[in-house]
């Protein structure tokens, strides 16, 4: 019993450390929700918005009254000789004289104006709202960011899997010139272009295994974690054009609603109102300062044996109000506010540059998604063609009307025919997520859609 007990507990162990290197399929849905606890992009946004946050308590404490307490304590022993008279007769008597004295002080000041804590209150308000946008911002891009990952890996699968197809069809076809043209069949010309063309198969196989592993690396950036398989779509996958169908108005939406240029926006107003707080250089403050403040003094001095003491104290009461008039400070003042000028002109222009941006990607993600519905039927159509052509190439090749080049020429068109076929699929699926993220309008929801296209299961090892 022991012994089968034994046995149970190491079938039982062997199959737990297997199951780290198991593999199952994974959906973009599934990816994305990988991304969102691991990538190191959006954990940095997130911590950038959680500081902007802070900004606003920290402008408001300056405007509400600030204590301070200060405590000292202070010990003195001073040596020194002493002259005295008696009579006609001159005597220096050394004397010693210690003293100690603590003090303390307690201080409340209330600011009544100052021009630049009361910008700065408002520019924390506008930088806690652009923390908040550029980390929705930064949601859009993960979403984006993982789709791009996630299909450039399918398509670098598509493009080895035609690639392999086509080098094995390849290599049969120089195994059949060889054969002919030892029979005499074919001239050795026949059997050079094969060589040539499985040579260069072999190539091309090389470089699609290179590009399958540099974009399974780059999704792991994004997760933190290989993958061995992941769903795409089929051939059934919706060609759904924009909705409205009017480039225009999708212009106008990502103009209003796009998050990098409302970042934008609001990052010229905070530099607006820099220029506010810069000026407040030349303004008066007004502050109201209550303070009290106290001290105990105690001490001896020891002269020819005797002791004489000497005691004070002192308590102090004070309220005032402060006023500060700047009159010079060398030119400081002006030269700040002349750079908050110049910085406020710079981000006018960021953010006519991110306008401009926005519409041109609006426009060209639009047009993108029209042009890729047209595209796939196109390919999807060239595809068969191309099949169907090869076919009959190679049926001509064995009786003789035609030649192992045309065979060639025939089978390179179908393999760039498939690969462009898969590779459309996926720009078009990319093409309308980035659309809607020039609009404003992209969340993990509408990414819950395109994965609802994934139905196929790929090996992407």
């Amino acid at each position: 019993m022991n012994i089968a007990l034994l046995k149970r507990v190491s079938l039982f162990t062997a199959a737990a450390l297997l199951l780290p290197v198991l593999s199952w399929a994974t959906d973009l849905n599934e990816i994305y929700q990988r991304a969102l606890r691991n990538d190191p992009v959006l954990r940095e946004a997130e911590a950038n918005r959680m500081a902007a946050r802070e900004t606003h308590p920290q402008a408001l404490g300056a405007l509400l009254p600030q204590v301070n307490a200060n405590g000292s304590y202070t010990h003195d022993e001073i040596s020194q000789p002493e002259t005295l008279f008696a009579g006609t007769t001159q005597q220096l008597i050394p004397t010693l004289t210690k003293i100690d004295t603590p003090r303390w002080s307690v201080q409340l000041r209330q600011t009544l104006f100052r021009w630049d804590q009361l910008a700065t209150l408002r520019e924390s308000d506008a930088q806690v709202a652009q923390a908040e946008v550029d980390f929705r911002a930064a949601q859009q891009s993960l979403i984006l960011r993982t789709a791009t990952a996630y299909f450039n890996v399918l398509a670098a699968r598509d493009t080895l899997d035609a690639a392999q197809a086509s080098h094995e069809a390849i290599s049969k076809q120089l195994e059949q010139s060889e054969k002919r043209f030892d029979v005499g069949l074919i001239a050795v010309t026949d059997v050079e272009e094969a060589k040539a063309a499985a040579d260069q198969a072999t190539a091309t196989v090389i470089e699609s295994k290179r590009a399958l592993a540099t974009t399974r690396d780059r999704l792991r950036e994004l997760t933190g974690d290989f993958f061995d398989e992941l769903a795409r779509p089929g051939d059934d996958i919706p060609l759904i054009a924009p909705d409205p169908e009017n480039e225009d108005q999708w212009v106008k939406t990502a103009l209003d609603q796009n998050l990098n240029l409302t970042s934008a926006r609001l990052a010229a107003d905070i530099a607006r109102n820099k220029i506010s707080v810069a000026h407040s250089g030349h303004y008066p403050t007004i502050d109201i300062v209550a303070s009290r403040s106290g001290s105990n003094t105690s001490g001896n001095t020891l002269a020819l044996g005797t002791a004489f003491s000497a005691d004070s104290s002192l308590n102090d009461k004070q309220i005032s109000i402060q006023m500060t008039i700047p009159l010079y400070s060398g030119g400081i003042a002006s030269s700040r506010v002349q750079e908050a000028v110049y910085r406020h002109r710079a981000a006018r222009e960021r953010l006519e540059q991110t306008a401009r941006e926005t519409e041109r990607i609006a426009r060209d993600s639009y047009l993108g998604v029209l042009a890729e519905i047209s595209r796939i039927r196109a390919l999807k159509q060239a595809l068969a063609s191309s099949t169907v052509a090869l076919q009959a190439t190679e049926a001509g090749y064995e009786v003789g009307t035609r030649t192992a080049v045309d065979v060639l020429l025939s089978r390179q068109r179908l393999f760039d025919a498939q690969t462009s076929y898969a590779r459309s699929r996926y720009d078009y699926v990319i093409n309308v997520l980035t659309l809607e993220q020039a609009a404003g309008m992209l969340n993990s929801g509408r990414l819950e859609r395109v994965n609802g296209w994934l139905g196929q299961t790929v090996s992407v090892k």
